[in-house]
């Protein structure tokens, strides 16, 4: 009886022993932390997307307390976070422009031609495995919702065959554009509406045999722009927003109808006839200076006699 009161009596002492000398060590080699850190953490929404470019929030927490990020990093929380943000770091927050996913990307059930009935597994990269995909364009979108998937926000859907984003939802988390193997996501200033609709660096005639829409790369959008803000890149109009002026002359000029928002059938229709009006009205010009040529010559052929 007596080994069994030793035995509980030396374990509590020992437990006791090494509780004192790990609460010792424990303030010893303690790593002191910025209390603004926790706090600032409490301003933001909590959802750790990595959207922001940081592992979670309270990645995004500590670099903005330590100035590598700034107060309106989240995303997510929006100007509301940062807001918050700011009255606890006692800094003033700078607006800045929102932006949102966009899928670059027309080519529908109708308008992209199929090489291949899929038959697997509904997600783009099990059918990007397989010979890059089943349709004929190899930048285009494979409309398995693999992006829809990954999206936190519910911003992002499949309709007819393409993704479509719901800028009202989207929070520029940029997980869709991590989980898209075709890579024709990317972040535009939701402000402008001027954007490019495709994806295809490949040439006019091959993009003509695969989709009904895509960018033949004839360039006239980048002729037509006052502001230098796009220029063909591989094929491919890119628009620099920079210098962008929402003008919309380029959406106009583009014979494929593949920059926004020129490329509703509303807007094609307007297009089309304003188009027609002018190709009447340079017509209807010509016709009057021939006659007016004629009408001129007919009068001086007498006096030349």
């Amino acid at each position: 009886m007596m080994s069994i009161v030793s035995a509980v009596l030396v374990l509590g002492v020992m437990g006791l022993l090494f509780g004192l000398i790990l609460a010792f060590a424990s303030k010893i080699f303690a790593v002191e932390v910025d209390e603004r850190i926790p706090a600032v953490q409490e301003c933001l929404p909590g959802a750790n997307c990595g959207g922001c470019g940081y592992a979670g929030c309270n990645g995004l927490a500590t670099a903005i307390v330590e100035g590598k990020a700034p107060v309106n990093g989240c995303p997510v929380g929006g100007a509301a976070a940062a807001e918050k943000i700011a009255a606890v770091l006692g800094v003033e927050v700078t607006e800045s422009e929102k932006m949102v996913a966009h899928v670059h990307c027309s080519g529908t059930c109708e308008n992209a031609k199929n090489r291949a009935k899929y038959e697997g597994i509904e997600d783009c990269l099990g059918a990007i495995r397989v010979a890059n995909g089943y349709k004929e364009c190899a930048f285009a979108c494979l409309g398995l919702g693999t992006c829809e998937k990954a999206c936190p926000f519910g911003a992002i859907h499949v309709v007819d065959g393409v993704a479509k984003v719901d800028t009202s939802k989207c929070t520029a988390c940029s997980k869709c554009i991590a989980a898209c193997p075709k890579h024709i996501i990317s972040l535009v200033p939701e402000k402008n509406a001027v954007r490019v609709d495709c994806s295809s660096k490949a040439k006019g005639k091959d993009v003509m045999d695969a989709c009904a829409v895509g960018c033949i790369g004839c360039g006239l959008c980048e002729k037509t722009c006052k502001f230098d803000a796009i220029h063909m890149e591989g094929n491919l109009p890119v628009i620099d927003y920079d210098k962008c002026k929402g003008c919309q002359m380029c959406a106009k000029a583009c014979p494929r109808h593949i920059i926004e928002p020129w490329n509703t059938p509303e807007k094609v229709k307007e297009l089309q006839e304003l188009k027609a009006k002018q190709a009447a009205a340079k017509k209807a010009a010509m016709e009057k200076a021939a006659a007016a040529k004629k009408a001129q010559e007919a009068a001086s052929a007498p006096a030349d006699k």
